[in-house]
C-alpha cells in the first residue's frame, strides 16, 4: 500500500508539474496506464453540451492502427453510459454491456474495462478509460481507487493549466497592446517635429512591421489615379519602391473605398494582389493584411503588412486591431509631412518669383534704362553730325557702359559668385564681406574651413557651399537693409563633424515670431534643412540679430568636379 501511495504521490506530481493544457492531457493517460498496468488508455473531452465527446485524445494505439479505425467515438455505447452516468465503471468484458456498440474493423481487441468521470471545478469535463489489464487479468478494487484518484488530481492539474494559459493568452494579448501603444508612443516621439515625407514613411514602414512581426511592410500611397509604393521595410524586390500601380482592382483601393482592413486570406483579395496589385511587381504573399490610412476623414494611402513570421503566414484579429491602431498614429504623420512639403514647395516657388522679379526690376529699373539712354545720346550726336559732338557722345556711352558693365557685374555675384567655384568658401564669403562694407557697414570675417586651412585634402560639396554662402549672404543683406546694422560678425568654422556658420549685427532687430513677407528667413531654413542641418535666429527689437546654422560636413569624392552642379544654386 506505501508504494501504492509513493507511485500515486509520483504521479501527481509529474501531473501537476504540467501548465500546458495539452501536456497535462498526455501526461493523465501515461500516468493512468503506469497506475493500473493497463495496455490502452483514453480521455474523452465533452463538447459544451456535455453530450457528447468533442475530442477523444488516446495512448498504447499506433498511428497506423488509428488511421485503420477511422473516425473517433463520439460518446455512443459504453462511452456514453459514462456521460448519462458520470461515475465509475469496471466491467470483465466491455462487449457484453447491453448498451456496447461492438469495434470498428481493425480495431485492437480489448475486454476488460475500467472508466471514470474527471471533473473541473465539480463540473464535468470528460471522462479517463482504460482497456485491457495487463497479463489479461482484470481491473480490481486498487485500479479503480488509484484511477479516480488520478482523475481527481487531472481534474486540478487540467483547472491550473487552463488557468495559466488563460492568464498566459491574457498576458500575452495584454503584451502586444503595450507593444502597440509604445510603438505607436515610440512612433510620435521619432517623428516629433520630424516633416521630411521619406523620413515618416522610413519610421512607419520599420516600426509597423515590427509590431506584427510581418516578413514586409509596403506603404502605397495615393499619386493622382494611381497607387505609388512609397516606402517599404523586409524581404522585398529590390525595384519595388517608387512603381505605381493602377487604383482599381488592387487590395489596397478595396481597402480604401471600404475604410476598412483587408485580408489576402480572401480568394478575391489575393487574385487582387496577385494580378493587380505588389504580385505582379515581383512581391510574393501566403497571408497579408491591408489597412487603410485615414486621417480626418480623408484617405492616403495604405499598409499592406506581408507574411507573418511568427505563427505564420496569416495574420489574427489581434494584428489587424494592432496594426489599425497604429495606422492611425502613421495617416497623422504622413498627412501632417505631405501639407509641410506642398507648403514649402509653394513657399519655395514664391520666393523664386520674388527672386525672379528682383532681377527683373533690376535689369529694367537701371540696365535697360540706361542702355536706353545711351541709344538716345549716340542717335542725337549722329544727326547733329559733328564731330565734337560725336566725340562727346563717345566719352559719355564710355561711361555708361562701364557704370552698366559693374552693375551687371554685380548682379552676376549675387547669382553666383565665380570666387566660390574657383577660390572656396573662405574667398567667396571674404569678398562678399567687402562688397557689403563698401557700402558703408564694418564688416569682420573669421573662416577656419579645413580644406583652406591644410588640415583635409577634399574641399566640401558644391551644395554646402552654396549654402554656406548663401546663408550669409541674406543675413548680410538683412543686417544692411533691414536691420541698418553699423557693425557686423561673420563667422564660419568647421570641426570634425559640422560646419558652425554664425552672423551677428548690431541692428534694430526684430520679433523672429512675426509674420514677415520676406522669403530670405524661409531661404535660410530650406538651404540648411535639406543639407540635414539646423538654423536658429536670435533676435529682439533694438537688440540686434544673430543667425546660426549647423550644416553637416560633406566631402567631394576624388574626381568630384569642383564647378557648379545641377540644382547647387
Amino acid at each position: 500500500m506505501n508504494e501504492a501511495v509513493r507511485g500515486l504521490l509520483d504521479v501527481a506530481r509529474g501531473v501537476l508539474a504540467e501548465l500546458d493544457l495539452e501536456s497535462v492531457l498526455e501526461r493523465v493517460l501515461q500516468s493512468a496506464l503506469e497506475l493500473t498496468g493497463a495496455r490502452y488508455a483514453a480521455l474523452g473531452v465533452l463538447d459544451e453540451s456535455r453530450t457528447q465527446l468533442a475530442r477523444f485524445i488516446t495512448s498504447g494505439i499506433d498511428d497506423a492502427t488509428r488511421t485503420v479505425i477511422g473516425d473517433l467515438p463520439r460518446g455512443r455505447g459504453v462511452l456514453g453510459e459514462l456521460i448519462r452516468h458520470p461515475v465509475a465503471l469496471r466491467l470483465s468484458d466491455v462487449g457484453r454491456h447491453p448498451r456496447s456498440y461492438g469495434f470498428p474493423p481493425g480495431h485492437p481487441p480489448m475486454r476488460s474495462f475500467l472508466g471514470v468521470p474527471v471533473l473541473v471545478n465539480g463540473e464535468p469535463y470528460g471522462n479517463l478509460y482504460l482497456t485491457e489489464k495487463g497479463d489479461g487479468g482484470q481491473f480490481d478494487d486498487d485500479d479503480e481507487e488509484g484511477l479516480v484518484a488520478l482523475a481527481e488530481l487531472a481534474g486540478v492539474a487540467i483547472d491550473h493549466a487552463r488557468r495559466y494559459s488563460g492568464s498566459e493568452r491574457r498576458r500575452t494579448e495584454l503584451q502586444r497592446t503595450v507593444d502597440a501603444l509604445d510603438a505607436t508612443i515610440q512612433l510620435s516621439r521619432a517623428l516629433g517635429g520630424e516633416t521630411d515625407l521619406d523620413t515618416v514613411l522610413e519610421l512607419v514602414a520599420k516600426r509597423g512591421r515590427a509590431l506584427v512581426s510581418a516578413r514586409a511592410l509596403v506603404i502605397e500611397l495615393l499619386d493622382g489615379e494611381a497607387l505609388s509604393v512609397a516606402a517599404a521595410a523586409g524581404d522585398l524586390p529590390a525595384t519595388l519602391v517608387g512603381q505605381r500601380l493602377a487604383l482599381q482592382s488592387t487590395v489596397a483601393s478595396a481597402a480604401l473605398r471600404t475604410r476598412s482592413a483587408q485580408r489576402l486570406d480572401d480568394e478575391l483579395n489575393q487574385a487582387r494582389f496577385d494580378q493587380h496589385g505588389l504580385g505582379r511587381l515581383g512581391l510574393s504573399a501566403q497571408g497579408g493584411l491591408v489597412v487603410p490610412l485615414v486621417f480626418r476623414g480623408q484617405t492616403y494611402g495604405a499598409l499592406v503588412a506581408i507574411d507573418r513570421l511568427d505563427d505564420g503566414p496569416t495574420f489574427s484579429a489581434e494584428d489587424e486591431r494592432l496594426l489599425e491602431a497604429f495606422a492611425t498614429t502613421a495617416a497623422t504623420a504622413v498627412a501632417t509631412a505631405q501639407s509641410v512639403a506642398a507648403e514649402r514647395s509653394s513657399q519655395r516657388m514664391a520666393a523664386a518669383e520674388h527672386e525672379r522679379g528682383r532681377w527683373a526690376r533690376e535689369l529694367h529699373d537701371e540696365t535697360l534704362q540706361d542702355l536706353a539712354a545711351l541709344r538716345l545720346g549716340l542717335s542725337a550726336a549722329q544727326r547733329a553730325g559733328t564731330p565734337e559732338a560725336l566725340a562727346d557722345a563717345v566719352r559719355q556711352a564710355v561711361e555708361q557702359l562701364d557704370t552698366d558693365i559693374r552693375g551687371l557685374r554685380a548682379l552676376i555675384t549675387d547669382l553666383r559668385p565665380a570666387s566660390l567655384d574657383e577660390l572656396g568658401t573662405g574667398a567667396a564669403v571674404k569678398a562678399l564681406g567687402e562688397r557689403v562694407a563698401a557700402q558703408g557697414v564694418d564688416v569682420d570675417v573669421h573662416i577656419d574651413l579645413a580644406y583652406e586651412q591644410g588640415r583635409h585634402p577634399e574641399r566640401h560639396v558644391p551644395e554646402l557651399e552654396t549654402a554656406i554662402y548663401r546663408i550669409i549672404q541674406e543675413a548680410l543683406t538683412n543686417a544692411r537693409k533691414h536691420g541698418e546694422a553699423r557693425k557686423v560678425t561673420v563667422s564660419v568654422v568647421e570641426d570634425a563633424a559640422s560646419v558652425h556658420v554664425s552672423v551677428r549685427d548690431d541692428g534694430s532687430g526684430f520679433d523672429p515670431t512675426s509674420h514677415t513677407s520676406g522669403f530670405g528667413l524661409l531661404g535660410m531654413r530650406e538651404r540648411t534643412e535639406l543639407l540635414g542641418g539646423t538654423t536658429s535666429i536670435e533676435s529682439a527689437p533694438g537688440a540686434g540679430t544673430t543667425v546660426t546654422a549647423t550644416l553637416p560636413v560633406r566631402r567631394r569624392g576624388p574626381g568630384r568636379p569642383l564647378g557648379l552642379v545641377a540644382g547647387s544654386n
